[in-house]
């Protein structure tokens, strides 16, 4: 079945909304946080830990897949839910960020962009075409245009050469996309420059997409710039498709995007944190593999429900960490993700009560920088 994305009920103080996204592979309550599975897995976790957690869909990487193992291989599994064993909605990328952050080792033309893979330094070629192609073979719920992510900061002349080419390109992944089952997103480019940005939506708008990503933020961009942009560009984007602000992930930017009218994200800021030894928590982040966390037989929190916080000590997890033993990093993992999962449902709860605005200002009162 195609997307179904329905508003439900709507903020009267903010730009926020409550919505419910239909795919063939379940529903999604929005806004959401998707935890990202770059390899076909979310880093150290199994699909029954996730399903626990609440995690109702996740993010797969086209680009990595592509390499390794291979979109065929993937295809010829059953596709990526069964290639990984979730049953629930996947999003994929286009690799179009993935290419942008290769720098040197890639070429980008009218016709597509030439790299050389991180992994072995072999050339290879992505179009549209070929973007569309392989994310048809991986099978997600919702697939992304292939687009070009300007750096910042960057000059004007360049940024409108790209979100002029990425327009380019959407229309060529909207023709090759021809499998039914799947929802093709277009991504709104246009850098930090206003104009551009709402140009690039009335472009993409015309073409009609089921959604929109809006992507090329949390590129390096000071916070305030990106809500800045946000602001300025959201109330021109239609309100009865779903709206997915692409690698944004923090707390305190997951609630001010929701304020300003966003219904989806993804990051591997969470997941990564908990590898270097950092929790979430509500004062800010925690670097629990400190030394002052030895001897610390609390939970990371007090109120979390977490298997990690249920069952294990600050000073068990600084100690795995400190030991390099992978448990360790599998319960800061947990924590991260069940931290966000529980941010956002407590984000929706806020809006169904019409009382986000409170919400988000106790919370951004206590949450603070890391410790």
């Amino acid at each position: 079945m195609p997307l179904n994305f329905q508003v439900l009920t709507e903020s009267s103080t903010t730009r926020a909304r409550l919505g419910r996204v239909e795919t063939s592979h379940g529903v999604i309550e929005t806004p959401v946080f998707m935890p990202v599975g770059t390899q076909a897995t979310v880093k150290t976790t199994t699909p029954h830990e996730l399903e626990e957690l609440g995690v109702e869909i996740i993010l797969s990487n086209t680009y990595h897949l592509y390499l390794r193992p291979g979109n065929d291989v993937v295809a010829e599994a059953g596709g990526l839910h069964r290639f990984m064993g979730w049953n629930h909605p996947i999003l994929t990328d286009s690799g179009g960020f993935q290419v942008f952050s290769l720098g040197p080792l890639r070429t980008i033309s009218e016709e597509g962009v030439q790299f050389r893979s991180h992994l072995d330094g072999s050339k290879h070629f992505i179009s549209p075409e070929r973007s569309m192609e392989i994310q048809m073979d991986l099978g997600a719920d919702i697939v992304m245009a292939f687009d070009e992510c300007a750096p910042y900061p960057a000059e004007r002349g360049y940024v409108q050469k790209s979100k002029d080419l990425t327009t380019r390109w959407a229309k060529r992944c909207q023709k090759a996309h021809i499998r039914d089952d799947q929802s093709l997103f277009g991504i709104v480019q246009g850098g930090m420059y206003k104009d551009l940005r709402r140009e690039s939506a009335l472009e993409l708008m015309d073409l009609d997409f089921p959604g929109y990503g809006i992507g090329g933020l949390s590129v390096g961009e000071p916070k305030e710039l990106m809500y800045e942009v946000l602001e300025d560009l959201v109330p021109i984007m239609p309100n009865h498709k779903p709206r997915y602000l692409m690698g944004v992930g923090s707390p305190d930017c997951l609630v001010e995007g929701v304020l300003r009218g966003v219904d989806m994200f993804d990051c591997v800021w969470p997941t990564r944190l908990a590898r270097h030894g950092m929790v979430i928590t509500r004062q800010g982040n925690m670097a629990i593999r400190n030394l002052p966390f030895a001897r610390d037989f609390t939970p990371i929190e007090e109120d979390c429900g977490c298997y990690a916080c249920q069952n294990f000590s600050r000073g068990y997890i600084r100690h795995l960490l400190k030991a390099n033993e992978v448990l360790g990093i599998r319960l800061t993992t947990i924590h991260n993700i069940a931290f966000l999962t529980r941010l956002m449902q407590e984000i929706r709860q806020a809006i169904v009560a019409d009382r986000l605005l409170e919400y988000s200002r106790d919370f951004l009162k206590i949450f603070g920088a890391e410790k």
